[in-house]
C-alpha cells in the first residue's frame, strides 16, 4: 500500500508516560554504563551511593520521547521488518529526574520519498505530566525499506538528504571507545524496544540481515555517554541537545568509536560513530552544550 502523504501534519493524542529510578538504571546499564568498570558513573548506575547521588543520562529522554502511535497511524500499510530507525534527535530543556510521570505529544512533519524507502519524520514535545513545564523534545526518523517511488517522479526528483556537516581537518579534539557486549541487544530490548528484529534471527533474516542487529537507539546512547563526558564533565545539566544519523547497522558485540570536534565558539560540536573497521554508524552529528 502506497504512503499516505495526506496524513502529514496528523497530531497524535497526547499519551502518558512515567519512569521510575530502576528504569532510569536499567537504561544506563543497557547502554554500557559501568563497563568495563563498574565503579565508573555510579550516579547513573546506583541510587545509593552516598558520594554520587543518583542522576540520568540525557538519552534516556528518547524512551519516553518516541513517537506516540496515533500520530503514525494513518502513514500506511507496510512489513514491520523493513522498518530501520534513520535518525535520532533530542533537545533537554531541564535534567531528567530519576523518576517521573509525562504527557508526549507527536506531530507527524514528513513522509519523504528517498527511492529505495520512504523516510517518516515525527517531532514529540514532552511535558510534566502535573504542571505542563516542557522537559524535553525529541526528533525521531524511521526508514521504511522498499516503500519509496510513491512521489511519481522519484527516479530523478526524489528529496536528497542535507549535505554532511564538515568536519574540521584535524584530528578530533575527543574521541572515546566502548565496547559492546554480544548480548547488548538483548539488554537493551528490556527497556520497551521489543522489535524482534534485535533478538530474533528468523525475523532479522526477514529484514535482510545475517543476525539480529543492535538498536539504533542503543547506540545512540553510547554515543551520548561519550559526549556527557567528554563535553559535559559528565554534567547532565550541561547536556543541551543532540542528533545523529543512522547511516549502518551495529550488530551486537561492535566496537564503537566516538569522535567529537569542538566548534571554535565552543558549546557546539560534531561528532560521528564508526566501528573497529572504520565504518561510519553515526553520521552527521551535532550537539549543543554549556
Amino acid at each position: 500500500m502506497p504512503m499516505n502523504l495526506d496524513a502529514i501534519g496528523t497530531v497524535g493524542e497526547p499519551e502518558e508516560r512515567s519512569w521510575t529510578a530502576d528504569d532510569a538504571l536499567l537504561y544506563a546499564l543497557a547502554v554500557g554504563a559501568g563497563y568495563p568498570d563498574p565503579l565508573d558513573e555510579l550516579s547513573f548506575t546506583t541510587e545509593n551511593t552516598g558520594s554520587a547521588p543518583q542522576q540520568v543520562l540525557p538519552t534516556f529522554g528518547v524512551i519516553n520521547g518516541m513517537p506516540t502511535g496515533s500520530a503514525l497511524s494513518g502513514i500506511g500499510d507496510f512489513n514491520p521488518a523493513m522498518i530501520v530507525h534513520a535518525d535520532q534527535g533530542i533537545t533537554i530543556h531541564s535534567p531528567i529526574a530519576p523518576s517521573g510521570s509525562v504527557k508526549a505529544t507527536s506531530k507527524l512533519v514528513d513522509i519523504a520519498d528517498k527511492r529505495s524507502g520512504a523516510l517518516v519524520s515525527t517531532d514529540t514535545e514532552v511535558v510534566d505530566a502535573a504542571s505542563g513545564t516542557p522537559l524535553f523534545t525529541t526528533t525521531t526518523g524511521i526508514f521504511i525499506r522498499g516503500e519509496g517511488g510513491f512521489s511519481g517522479d522519484a527516479g530523478k526528483d526524489a528529496p536528497k538528504s542535507a549535505a554532511a556537516p564538515g568536519f574540521p581537518d584535524r584530528e578530533p579534539d575527543h574521541s572515546v571507545t566502548y565496547q559492546t557486549l554480544p548480548s547488548q541487544a538483548l539488554l537493551y530490548r528490556l527497556c520497551g524496544d521489543r522489535n524482534p528484529l534485535h533478538s530474533d534471527p528468523a525475523f532479522a533474516a526477514m529484514g535482510g540481515f545475517d543476525r539480529p542487529i543492535l538498536h539504533g537507539l542503543c547506540t545512540y546512547g553510547f554515543t551520548g555517554r561519550a559526549l556527557l563526558h567528554s563535553l559535559c564533565d559528565s554534567d547532565p545539566a550541561r547536556f543541551g541537545s543532540m542528533y545523529g544519523r543512522f547511516s549502518k547497522p551495529v550488530m551486537p558485540g561492535d566496537t564503537l568509536t566516538v569522535d567529537m570536534w569542538v566548534d571554535e565558539a565552543g558549546g557546539e560540536a560534531s561528532f560521528r560513530t564508526t566501528t573497529a573497521d572504520g565504518s561510519v554508524v553515526v553520521d552527521r552529528g551535532r550537539c549543543t552544550f554549556s
